[in-house]
C-alpha cells in the first residue's frame, strides 16, 4: 500500500507522527484523519460488570492493557448478551471509537455489550500497520474475561472496525479461530503480507458485511482482498442489490456456510457511512452502517463448519 512522496508528504504535514513499528511507507499511508485520544476518559477501574460505562485495564504480556465495556440499560451477568467489539482507526482510541460509531446507543436499543479495546500507540498490529503488539493474544483474552466475568454469549462474538481496525478485524477472524461468528470491516481490507498466502483463511466459519467506498484511497485494494477472501473460502456471490442511493449489496454464500455482503457505495472515500463525526463520518451516503452491521451481526450467531 504505496502512496507517491508527495502524498507522504502531505499527510506529514496533517498529522503527527506516531509510532507504530517501522516507519515504512506502506505504514505512513495508513496514518488515519480520526481525532486523537480523548482527554479526560475514565481511568481504568476494577471491573464490576453494571450497565453502563466502564474502563478496565488487565496486564497482558508484561504491559497494562485498557479496554471500554458498554452494558445496556437493565443489564445483569444473568442473562448472556452478544458481544460486540469495535475497533478504532490509527491514530485513535476506543471513545473515538464510540463516538464516531455510535455503537452505545445501538446497544442500548437492542441489548447488548459494547467493548473497545485501545490498541498501544494508538494503533493495532493488524494486517500493514501499526505496531508490533500481540494485538490478537490481547483481543482474545480480553473476550474471554467478558465470556467468564460479563457473561457475554460465547455464540454471539463479533468484530467490527474502520480502517486499521477493520483491517484488524480481519486478522482477528483468521487468527481467533472458534471466537467471532462474524464481523463487520468498514473501509479496510483482506489485504498486506498475511493475506497474500492461500492458507490466511479462517479456519471456523466466520461471516463478513463490509463497506467499501468507491472515492476511498484503497479502493482497488480493498476490492482484490474480496477476490481472495472469496475465492479461496468458495464464496458464490449473487446479483448485486441496489439499496438507498446509488449504492449496492452484494452477497455471496461461502463454502464453509459463512456469508460475505459487500455495500459498495460509489460516492464514500474512507469513512463511516451515516455517521455525524466531523472527521471520519460520512452521512450523505444514504445507509447507516452501525444499523445494518448489527442487522448482520443479529441474524449471524456461530456456526459449525
Amino acid at each position: 500500500m504505496r502512496l507517491r512522496p508527495l502524498q507522504i508528504a502531505a499527510l506529514a504535514l496533517l498529522f503527527p507522527l506516531v509510532a507504530c513499528g517501522s516507519d515504512t511507507d506502506e505504514d505512513a499511508g495508513r496514518r488515519e484523519t480520526s481525532q486523537s485520544p480523548s482527554a479526560g476518559q475514565p481511568a481504568p477501574a476494577k471491573e464490576a460488570p453494571r450497565p453502563g460505562d466502564q474502563t478496565v485495564a488487565m496486564g497482558w504480556k508484561g504491559q497494562e492493557r485498557v479496554y471500554t465495556v458498554h452494558a445496556p440499560p437493565g443489564y445483569t451477568p444473568s442473562k448472556p448478551l452478544p458481544l460486540v467489539v469495535v475497533l478504532h482507526p490509527y491514530p485513535a482510541d476506543g471513545a473515538y471509537a464510540a463516538r464516531l460509531t455510535g455503537f452505545n446507543a445501538k446497544a442500548d436499543e437492542e441489548g447488548f455489550l459494547v467493548a473497545y479495546p485501545n490498541g498501544v500507540d494508538q494503533g493495532y498490529n493488524a494486517l500493514v500497520c501499526c505496531g508490533s503488539e500481540d494485538d490478537v493474544g490481547f483481543i482474545g483474552a480480553m473476550t474471554k474475561r467478558l465470556v467468564g466475568t460479563w457473561k457475554a454469549d460465547p455464540q454471539r462474538i463479533y468484530a467490527t472496525g474502520i480502517s486499521n481496525g477493520a483491517d484488524m478485524s480481519f486478522r482477528l477472524a483468521v487468527e481467533l479461530p472458534g471466537t467471532l461468528a462474524a464481523i463487520a470491516p468498514v473501509s479496510g481490507g483482506y489485504i498486506g503480507t498475511a493475506a497474500e498466502n492461500p492458507a490466511f483463511v479462517p479456519k471456523t466459519p466466520v461471516s463478513v458485511a463490509t463497506f467499501v467506498g468507491g472515492r476511498d484511497t484503497y479502493y482497488e485494494q480493498f476490492e482484490q482482498g474480496i477476490k481472495s477472501w472469496s475465492a479461496r473460502l468458495g464464496c458464490e456471490p449473487g446479483r448485486p442489490e441496489r439499496v438507498e442511493g446509488g449504492n449496492t449489496r452484494t452477497r455471496a454464500t461461502c463454502r464453509d456456510t459463512s456469508e460475505f455482503l459487500t455495500y459498495r457505495l460509489p460516492d464514500m472515500g474512507h469513512n463511516w457511512p451515516g455517521s455525524k463525526d466531523p472527521t471520519m463520518g460520512e452521512q450523505a451516503t444514504g445507509v447507516t452502517a452501525t444499523d445494518l452491521i448489527w442487522e448482520f451481526f443479529d441474524a449471524h450467531p456461530k456456526k459449525s463448519s
